[in-house]
């Protein structure tokens, strides 16, 4: 059998103890091992030094920030912050990874839609990975805040009904009193932020940045996307004319539209005009471009999107040549013939 000087296990023991104290230091400063990520949903949010109701506060997390977790209690969770505070926070302030995710996801799947309508938000509100009040939220938007609006959506309404019709108030056909009662369908926009985030917020918590000119002429209905077409010289000024999509003022119809209506600038009389009118069920996106139709030059194009006879969605394509507004069908599209009242009496 070797032997081994005392010497040396004394030296071998104390470096034994002075690296199991180092490892134990370090797993006290760490707070443990990380048992997932989390991020913050909230605003803002205290950390605490302890779960009790006298703590000390021990950091502050912003709304987004990336947390790792290391310990769960009934209704706190203790996280690491990227600086190195360390603190209990309540569950419901916290999302998970997926949660991020899904937003991550919207947001690379919508970069590049087309914007239907600039908006900003009328107060704080939430950015949801789907439609619907109880759906997940991760980031916050603050009151003002512009967005673009990219895609129309619908929810139930969590705990809400429609109100009965007034026949069944009036006591009307005993029938129609057996049916249940229709929930609430709120109107959302899929929108995209000023730090290029894209999530689903509440239609009625934004309102359009619809000029005035434009927005005069609504007529009671409600305005879901505007474009430009074009500017036309008036004097030492430009000015826009318009594409506008509206509907009924209310949430909930199975299209995102059903009306469309250009708006071009008289020069003689220095005001705008309806220039076309027409009245279609429509679903988001429209899309506006330039073509050139060789004598009438370079002209603005827009295409809508339809739904046609058979249920199914198309596209129609339509020309501006100011102030006259006309279909362009694709080659082999058949313009629909209508049979005039006369023609009709004849047959």
């Amino acid at each position: 059998m070797k032997f081994i000087p005392t010497s040396l296990l004394r030296s071998a023991a104390v470096a034994f103890c002075l690296a199991s104290t180092m490892f134990l230091a370090a797993c006290k400063h760490s707070g443990g091992r990380v048992l997932e990520i989390a991020y913050v949903s909230a605003v803002q949010a205290n950390l605490r030094d302890r779960v009790a109701a006298v703590y000390e506060k021990a950091g502050v997390v912003k709304n987004g920030e990336r947390v790792e977790v290391l310990d769960h209690d009934r209704r706190f969770v203790k996280v690491r912050t990227s600086t190195g505070s360390i603190g209990w926070i309540e569950q419901r302030y916290l999302v998970g990874q997926e949660v991020y995710d899904q937003i991550q996801k919207l947001t690379a799947d919508n970069q590049n839609d087309p914007v239907q309508a600039q908006g900003a938000t009328r107060n704080d509100t939430n950015l949801h990975v789907e439609p619907g009040r109880d759906t997940e939220h991760l980031y916050q938007i603050s009151s003002g805040e512009k967005l673009s609006l990219l895609k129309r959506g619908t929810a139930e309404k969590p705990g809400s009904v429609a109100p009965p019709s007034r026949s069944t108030i009036a006591g009307g056909n005993p029938q129609n009193n057996d049916k249940k009662p229709a929930p609430v369908i709120e109107d959302w926009w899929l929108v995209r932020d000023s730090h290029n985030r894209v999530g689903w917020v509440l239609a009625r918590m934004v309102d359009l940045d619809i000029p005035l000119d434009v927005a005069q002429y609504a007529e009671g209905r409600r305005i879901v996307a505007f474009f430009v077409l074009n500017q036309v010289q008036d004097g030492d000024k430009k000015v826009a004319q318009y594409l506008t999509v509206v509907t009924d003022p209310k949430d909930g119809l199975p299209f995102d539209f059903n009306q469309i209506r250009v708006f071009t600038w008289n020069v003689k009389r220095h005001r705008y005009e309806t220039a076309y009118r027409e009245r279609v069920e429509g679903v988001l996106p429209v899309t506006v471009a330039q073509q050139n139709f060789d004598k009438e030059g370079i002209l603005p194009v827009f295409v809508i999107r339809v739904h046609n006879d058979s249920g199914k969605i198309s596209e129609r394509k339509y020309k501006l040549n100011t102030p006259i507004v006309r279909r362009v069908f694709a080659p082999g599209e058949e313009p629909v013939r209508t049979v005039s009242r006369k023609a009709k009496r004849r047959r």
